[in-house]
């Protein structure tokens, strides 16, 4: 199977936790033999769906990768943040037919909580995107299926 090129945005929002989640993305990313292809800096997680948008009409991105924290103030703007981010985000995977992992947590969630999850969310996020994508180029090799004897594709 061909190389994985992956985009990864990253809001500078909470950047004392969002910049170690790239780090660990990048990780992830060379054990799994990936290739990160572009690192773009939003302001916030509800800006990322632009930059997704245009990673995903890039040749050489096969899956993008979302990283960001949205955390609990006194309001519940977060959930407002983090549900709208979700939502145009996951539309822009289908629109574009390309996978976007969301590596995006909260809402609802404490700076504390935030910290705890630098390292597994991106993790996550990576291998998401990653086996998504190698899927996808698998099923698009398939030049058809024959009726009654379709396999699951692993």
């Amino acid at each position: 199977m061909d190389e994985i090129r992956l985009g990864v945005v990253v809001s500078e929002f909470n950047k004392e936790v969002t910049y170690p989640m790239l780090e660990s993305a990048k990780r992830q990313a060379n054990k799994m033999g990936a290739i990160i292809s572009y690192v773009c800096y939003v302001p916030g997680s509800f800006d990322m769906p632009l930059i997704v948008q245009e990673l995903l009409k890039k040749k050489d991105v096969d899956a993008a990768v979302t990283l960001g924290a949205v955390i609990k103030g006194e309001t519940t703007h977060d959930e407002i943040v983090a549900e709208n981010a979700a939502r145009l985000i996951a539309d822009l995977s289908i629109k574009h037919s390309k996978p976007v992992a969301l590596g995006i947590t909260g809402p609802n969630m404490t700076f504390r909580q935030a910290k705890d999850r630098i390292e597994i969310v991106p993790v996550r996020a990576v291998i998401s995107a990653v086996n998504m994508a190698i899927r996808v180029k698998k099923i698009r090799k398939k030049k058809s299926l024959q009726l009654g004897k379709m396999k699951i594709i692993d």
